[in-house]
């Protein structure tokens, strides 16, 4: 395929904070803590990396907010801000600077801080304007969740026990991961009798808010066996962007994101997959709210248009079913530091793929997807990026 990074750049090392309340900590030593695991994973040393690219959304300013805390002297650093692809478009920078050429070893390393903003949700939200009369980003998603009842002939309580499932099973996947924010598992009585955020759309159908960061070591496919003997391949990493089509045009269904449908079929032609619901191992996808996985599992071909609740109800998406969806907890458990929710997706995949994730461990993966949406429903900025073995 022209322009394909496919097999062309390994990840070699990756590291994770935990997510939550780190009031004890600052983005620089979010940033050492996840590189340092990276690096040790990869066995090399910071003075290694030849080129840095950190994706954040609001906690840095420019390449220095790398650089400082990392000791990094005298090499190109840049920082990258795409909403909440951010990370992923880190490790984009990278894999293109390596395929390239121009850098045998690269680090892509997402972090944010939003906990000290001192206020509930994500920085400047109190300000927001928005063209549609609902302005919240759980109004706006409830006014998904809500058409999509409608449109596919779902009662309200049929609508919202779909969703409820979706939390039920991501929470009890997030339990069995020491690094996620919310850990508890949950019933559905629970979910469904939760208090109500944007009607139908109850407390445990949206994520928090945390603090966190993720790297990635990017290197050259024909060098990755001399950092370790299981490195992961990068098969497919696309973006794609709207024209603000959900906000100009009357045509917009509110039950599908067209950036993701097409964001996913560029992966998948650059990966070589011709039948996704088949040949994807696991997902990790942007699961903001549970509506949002449930769109999501239609735009990226998994389950059949209006068909999605079939699936959830015969388990398909669980830890232990054909396709596991969100096997870490995802945006449920871990919340959603944005410019780390992206490689902390990666991480996921990568442990799975190496048979590293413990008691979430998924048998013999082959590929991984993650999936990032950034800005809102009616124009994002959507990432789909593909992993898997040689």
């Amino acid at each position: 395929m022209p322009g394909s990074i496919r097999d062309r750049v390994a990840i070699v090392g990756m590291g994770c904070t935990r997510f939550g309340e780190l009031w004890d900590k600052g983005p620089s030593d979010l940033i050492v803590e996840a590189v340092d695991e990276a690096c040790k994973d990869a066995g090399l040393e910071i003075k290694d990396i030849q080129a840095a690219w950190g994706g954040t959304l609001f906690s840095g300013s420019g390449g220095r907010s790398v650089s400082e805390p990392l000791r990094l002297q005298y090499i190109p650093i840049t920082r990258v801000e795409n909403a909440c692809g951010s990370g992923h478009d880190a490790v984009r920078n990278a894999s293109y600077a390596v395929a390239a050429g121009i850098y045998d070893v690269a680090l892509a390393v997402g972090f944010e801080k939003l906990k000290d903003e001192g206020t509930s949700g994500l920085p400047g939200m109190d300000n927001r304007t928005h063209t549609h009369a609902v302005a919240t980003m759980p109004g706006m998603f409830a006014m998904m969740a809500t058409r999509y009842f409608d449109r596919y002939g779902l009662t309200p309580q049929e609508g919202k026990t779909m969703l409820a499932k979706i939390s039920v099973k991501s929470h009890r996947n997030g339990s069995l991961n020491p690094k996620a924010h919310l850990k508890n598992v949950l019933t559905l009585e629970r979910v469904l009798n939760a208090p109500i955020i944007a009607w139908p759309l109850g407390l445990f159908d949206c994520c928090g808010v945390s603090d966190g960061a993720a790297a990635a070591i990017i290197t050259r496919a024909d060098m990755a066996g001399n950092f370790r003997s299981d490195p992961v391949y990068i098969k497919a990493l696309q973006i794609c962007t709207s024209p603000t089509s959900g906000r100009i045009t009357s045509e917009y269904d509110y039950t599908h994101v067209e950036e993701a449908y097409r964001a996913g079929i560029a992966a998948y032609a650059e990966a070589g997959v011709r039948e996704p619901r088949k040949e994807i191992s696991m997902a990790e996808v942007h699961d903001c709210f549970s509506i949002t996985e449930a769109v999501t599992m239609e735009d990226l071909q998994f389950s059949d248009r209006g068909r999605v609740k079939e699936d959830i109800d015969a388990g398909m998406f669980n830890l232990e079913g054909e396709l596991p969806v969100q096997p870490d907890g995802g945006l449920k458990c871990f919340g959603h530091p944005i410019g780390a929710s992206g490689i902390r997706m990666l991480y996921e995949l990568y442990l799975q793929l190496q048979g590293r994730a413990g008691p979430r461990q998924i048998e013999d993966p082959k590929l991984g997807l993650a999936h990032n949406m950034g800005h809102e429903p009616y124009a994002p900025t959507v990432s789909v990026c593909i992993l898997g073995l040689k």
